[in-house]
């Protein structure tokens, strides 16, 4: 019978609702959230009681020559982390060059996305915006300047119309102009740690010489964006 019993689908049984008289009081706490919260509070008294034990059991002569490195701030220990051997010369010079390859990746992305970018624009020149025909601070339309200053009449167009598509086209060349930059920015950063790199994993004396001339390795017409790397030079060691 027990098992027919269970069987049979039961009414569910549902907890109140918070009264509506007490709900400036909050939620009505339900027996699950009640467990939820005793459970977390038998945990931390439980985690109280095993220090509080370890405390009164330590051995207050107790002493390591590690003790002696160590430092406590208000109390509370804290540990110190040699990072100066974590890693050996191998694993660093792996490290450096897993980190030029990428910033020579988002480098090689840049500059394409700075050529599509041209492509799209066509851009000849200067940056258009001096010459147009509608300025953003003038609401007056210039038809000699639209239309041309020849007798030849050119096709009409929209005043609003024409300033939306000079806004495009100036947020557009100023986004060439900032991806430039960056494209600029990310292969000398690639060229930088490309040096250090070697230099860190070469052998024998070294010392800085000169630096280097200055080559349109980026983008061509940014050679004012860009500094001469250093040149190293290694002093001849005889291997046998």
């Amino acid at each position: 019978m027990s098992s027919l019993r269970n069987a049979v689908k039961r009414r569910t049984h549902k907890e109140r609702s918070q009264p509506a008289e007490r709900r400036k009081f909050g939620l009505l706490e339900k027996k699950k959230d009640y467990i939820l919260r005793a459970r977390d509070f038998h945990k931390k008294e439980d985690a109280l009681k095993v220090l509080r034990k370890k405390a009164a059991n330590r051995n207050p002569d107790e002493f390591y020559f590690a003790m002696q490195k160590q430092r406590t701030n208000d109390g509370v220990h804290i540990a110190n982390e040699d990072l100066s051997n974590k890693y050996t010369q191998d694993e660093l010079h792996l490290m450096k060059t897993q980190d030029v390859k990428y910033v020579a990746m988002k480098a090689s992305m840049e500059a394409k996305k700075v050529e599509k970018l041209r492509a799209t624009l066509h851009m000849i020149g200067d940056v258009p915006g001096e010459d147009d025909a509608m300025d953003d601070d003038d609401d007056e339309f210039d038809a000699r300047r639209a239309f041309g200053s020849g007798g030849k009449k050119q096709e009409r167009i929209d005043p609003k119309v024409m300033k939306k598509i000079e806004k495009k086209r100036r947020v557009a060349y100023q986004e060439l102009k900032e991806r430039e930059h960056r494209a600029a920015r990310l292969k000398r950063m690639a060229l930088e740690m490309a040096y250090q790199k070697e230099v860190s994993h070469a052998r024998g004396h070294k010392r800085k010489l000169k630096p280097g001339k200055n080559e349109e390795e980026v983008l061509p017409g940014l050679a004012h964006l860009q500094k001469p790397p250093p040149v190293f030079k290694w002093k001849k060691e005889r291997k046998k």
